[in-house]
């Protein structure tokens, strides 16, 4: 593969992709009783790591995703998708430096799986929250924590059901049935990724209004929320949203137009 900035960008969604395909699929599987289980992507990635060729499928996701961090900061700095230095664009840009920062956390974890120290991305999630909640101003910080995942659960669906969002599909010239399916795909995606987000907000809340390091959570834990409290039949549909929004995330590597990149 030619190393140039548009590869490396496709090959950072892709992996993406895979990650939150994986994810869906082991909990699809556990809420029907065939194998795998409730899981985050933490889980997802110890299941590569003990599969067969696991080290290898480790490998090549932790580098994917390093991959797809530099593509995150590239937008922020750089700018190529123009979204210029108004308040709009530099919020969007900051997202994108916060997605940034998020995948970065996630390939740290995928590094320390496959060398075999630490417990992860997931435990580094809940351990700088209950850090952040031992301070004197803990309960703010979680709360202003709680908020910023509350935000991007609302941008998810923002996302989902907004023109602009079909827009930028159409934008790319695709065949109509490529256009097609990732509508589908997407607005389907990003609604359960949304909806896991706002569950996670929803515990985060909890954790600071009760000071409960009991209540600190993540993605396996919101399925199981949403388990017990919906069902395992709503349980299985976001499941299936979550391989939609991965399966998205594979078309788009494909397809995205990269000419400014």
């Amino acid at each position: 593969m030619d190393f140039n900035k548009e590869n490396i960008a496709r090959f950072g969604i892709a992996t993406k992709g895979f990650v939150y395909t994986l994810i869906g699929a082991l909990t699809f599987m556990a809420t029907i009783g065939s194998g795998g289980s409730k899981s985050g992507s933490n889980d997802a990635l110890k299941f590569l790591q003990n599969n067969r060729l696991g080290t290898i499928l480790l490998g090549i996701t932790a580098t994917g995703l390093v991959a797809y961090v530099f593509w995150r900061f590239y937008q922020a700095i750089m700018d190529p998708d123009k979204e210029g230095k108004d308040l709009k664009g530099i919020g969007n840009r900051l997202g994108f430096f916060s997605s940034g920062v998020f995948y970065g956390l996630m390939a740290f974890s995928a590094i320390e799986i496959l060398i075999g120290s630490g417990g992860g991305y997931g435990d580094s999630q809940k351990s700088m929250i209950v850090t952040a909640l031992s301070k004197p101003f803990g309960q703010a910080i979680v709360l202003i924590i709680a908020t910023v995942f509350l935000g991007r659960a609302i941008f998810q669906m923002v996302i989902a059901y907004t023109n602009l969002y079909k827009k930028r599909i159409k934008a790319q010239n695709l065949d109509p049935k490529i256009q097609n399916l990732m509508v589908t795909l997407g607005k389907i995606g990003h609604t359960a990724r949304g909806i896991v987000i706002g569950v996670i907000a929803i515990l985060t809340y909890r954790a600071a209004f009760s000071y409960s390091f009991e209540e600190i959570r993540g993605t396996k834990d919101a399925f199981s929320f949403l388990q017990d409290e919906f069902g395992t039949i709503a349980l299985s549909v976001v499941a299936i949203g979550m391989m939609m929004y991965g399966i998205f995330l594979l078309i788009n590597a494909r397809y995205r137009d990269m000419k400014r990149v």
